[in-house]
């Protein structure tokens, strides 16, 4: 859902952003969900953890450009709030998982 709704409101940014702050964006918002995926696929939890780290790395990072989005305009308050909300829905999930299996491991 996260992912979709990036993709939605990219599509009004600047046309001169297509290759910059949009590619980024939208990579970062993929990669989330993909490296849990991929992950979840791998034979061993610390692999899993690898992936989920990456993940977790990934939702920082998109939440960083937002703000930035923000900052120059191309995203309304209102929109930015409702993605930063979801981002901190899934930061804290991918916190608990990550120590849940973190513990499992020692």
């Amino acid at each position: 859902n996260l992912t979709t709704k990036i993709y939605e409101a990219t599509k009004s940014f600047p046309t001169e952003e297509k290759f910059g702050l949009i590619s980024q964006i939208r990579r970062c918002s993929v990669s989330i969900p993909s490296n849990i995926a991929e992950g979840w696929a791998r034979n061993t939890t610390k692999e899993y953890l690898r992936f989920l780290y990456i993940s977790r790395g990934s939702i920082t990072e998109l939440e960083t450009q937002l703000i930035i989005a923000l900052n120059l305009k191309y995203i309304d308050k209102n929109n930015f709030d409702l993605l930063a909300e979801q981002i901190k829905s899934i930061h804290m999930m991918l916190n608990k998982l990550i120590s849940t299996l973190s513990a499992k491991l020692n």
